[in-house]
């Protein structure tokens, strides 16, 4: 990211004797109140981890290169997380946990932040697409052929004005999931850090276990993508971010 950004930075911190590190690209620096757009590097075991999280790297990869050189209404860091996946899930070991607690510590303006998790599985067959609820297929259908915003209920300001734009967008077929945050699911990813720290935030997925099977498994692997459609979920979180007031 340092070949775009304004800034980049090593938040580097001591887990059981190893040094681990989040990866801190920003633009936008002129400004005081500012975005974060995260996605954790690390993967679950010995396996290729395309979706969960190669996709969610390689969105802040571009963005850092689509924002160089932009107009920007807010400050904008790129967050690359370590230690998202488990033993250190729900844990205060959790790279976001350190992230988010770093700018509540320091009462940085944060308008609100966007985990990026697992973007790209898209399958149009019917039945292909589960949920934490079964009637929530009444609602939302049986094909994983969307991408999900997902948030808690009183997201606050930011999360309201991202999911706006991004459906405005027009980039890809998008459904919103709002429920409260005990609800399975809705907190698996480094959002719920930024939650727990009282700041607007919100997850963008495929919805992970609930339509890729690939999770957690070897058969995680790049081939099983959808680039075409990866490509246009970021290309929607690049003109939300841009178009932010």
């Amino acid at each position: 990211m340092n070949v775009y950004s304004d800034s980049t930075r090593e938040q580097t911190y001591s887990v059981d004797g190893k040094i681990y590190k989040n990866i801190i690209g920003s633009f936008g620096t002129e400004h005081k109140k500012r975005i974060i757009i995260g996605a954790h590097y690390d993967v679950c075991g010995e396996q290729e981890g395309a979706d969960d999280n190669a996709t969610g790297v390689t969105a802040l990869l571009e963005l850092a290169r689509m924002l160089k050189g932009q107009k920007l209404n807010y400050r904008i860091d790129l967050v690359a997380y370590t230690l998202e996946e488990p033993p250190y899930f729900r844990t205060e070991n959790m790279g976001s946990y350190i992230h988010a607690k770093y700018l509540k510590d320091n009462n940085i303006d944060v308008y609100g932040m966007a985990s990026i998790e697992m973007i790209g599985y898209f399958n149009d067959d019917k039945d292909s697409q589960d949920y934490p609820l079964g009637i929530l297929s009444w609602v939302y259908g049986n094909k994983g052929d969307y991408i999900t915003l997902v948030k808690k209920f009183g997201a606050g300001k930011f999360v309201k004005a991202f999911s706006t734009n991004f459906k405005e967008s027009n980039q890809i077929k998008t459904e919103t999931f709002t429920a409260p945050k005990f609800l399975k699911g809705i907190d698996f990813s480094d959002h719920l850090n930024y939650w727990n720290f009282g700041y607007s935030a919100m997850m963008i997925t495929d919805t992970s276990f609930f339509r890729n099977k690939n999770y957690h498994e070897p058969t995680d692997t790049l081939e099983t993508l959808d680039l075409k459609r990866m490509a246009h979920v970021i290309d929607g979180i690049f003109m939300s971010l841009i178009n932010l007031k």
